[in-house]
């Protein structure tokens, strides 16, 4: 992977509705544009940024509404949750580029960034150079399930304490969505504790070498929070709907990887839009999961470096 240096600019932009987001620019500042997009939702990946060869590549990141170095912050509970939708973030994405002024960029992401991806990408086509994903999602309700109740079939002492946590109620993610906007701050901080014992539990792919920010508070609720907010929504978005409009992206030439054995986002979505998607190379990872290691961020690479 590439090294980059510190940012050599960046800033918060007012997006409205009280919403600064951060972003910063690495690489070089007449390269080629490219907008990596962090998952989560609320999870900020700085290094993101080294699949990019910072001489031939101007790389763009930013932390989307409430999370990372963007304010107001949503683990603060007077956050206003309304206006950040995957809409507003597609708003505040085509507010960033004309800031920038920046025509076209490539644009990367994974797991929920692989969603904004391609939203963003069906909204506005014209604006999209190439598309470089991995961990394929399209946060529809069955994928959402999948993740939150599913996989307890594989991890069932977990699911049944994350299940306890939202006081058994059927809908699990729509139970925590209403713990972790209780006024009780007591009530919320153990719900973004019990939610992250889930995920720690069944996302990461090593449960002895846990990932540290889990042991941060702050970290927690914004995830936490973030997530639930985004899943018991269903991201705003019709049910298929990225999977329907594929067709908008022919032209557009773009790379998935995706690990075969990822238990959190099944490999069935990426194939589902490797074969609507006219322009799209889907590579499947055998011995790889969730997570853009080993030969899969050896492939993430390749593409980056390809379509430079």
């Amino acid at each position: 992977m590439y090294t980059h240096t510190d940012p050599h600019d960046q800033g918060l932009l007012d997006v409205g509705d009280g919403n600064h987001v951060y972003w910063d620019v690495s690489g070089n500042p007449a390269g080629k544009p490219a907008v990596l997009l962090h998952g989560g939702p609320g999870v900020v990946s700085p290094g993101g940024r080294r699949y990019f060869d910072p001489d031939a590549y101007r790389v763009v990141q930013f932390h989307q509404r409430g999370v990372g170095l963007s304010t107001p912050s949503i683990a603060e509970y007077e956050t206003d949750l309304s206006v950040n939708t995957t809409h507003h973030l597609l708003s505040d994405m085509e507010r960033l580029r004309e800031h920038l002024g920046i025509e076209r960029w490539l644009v990367f992401g994974g797991s929920w960034g692989a969603t904004l991806a391609f939203a963003y990408a069906e909204r506005f086509p014209e604006r999209v150079t190439e598309l470089v994903l991995v961990a394929i999602t399209n946060t529809r309700p069955s994928e959402t399930d999948w993740l939150y109740r599913g996989l307890g079939a594989l991890f069932p002492e977990a699911w049944d304490r994350f299940h306890e946590g939202a006081g058994r109620e059927d809908d699990v993610v729509g139970g925590y969505h209403r713990l972790l906007n209780d006024p009780d701050p007591a009530v919320r901080e153990k719900a973004a504790r019990d939610w992250c014992a889930w995920e720690a539990a069944a996302v990461d792919e090593d449960p002895a070498d846990p990932d540290p920010r889990w042991a941060d508070p702050e970290f927690r609720m914004v995830f936490a929070r973030t997530a639930a907010h985004y899943f018991h929504h269903h991201a705003w978005l019709e049910d298929g709907v990225l999977l329907r409009e594929a067709g908008k992206l022919a032209g557009i030439p773009g790379v998935m990887v995706h690990g075969r054995l990822d238990l959190s986002a099944p490999l069935v979505t990426a194939w589902e839009m490797a074969k609507a998607w006219p322009d799209a190379e889907l590579k499947v990872i055998r011995d790889a999961g969730h997570f853009a290691e080993g030969a899969m961020g050896e492939a993430l690479l390749e593409a980056v470096d390809r379509f430079r």
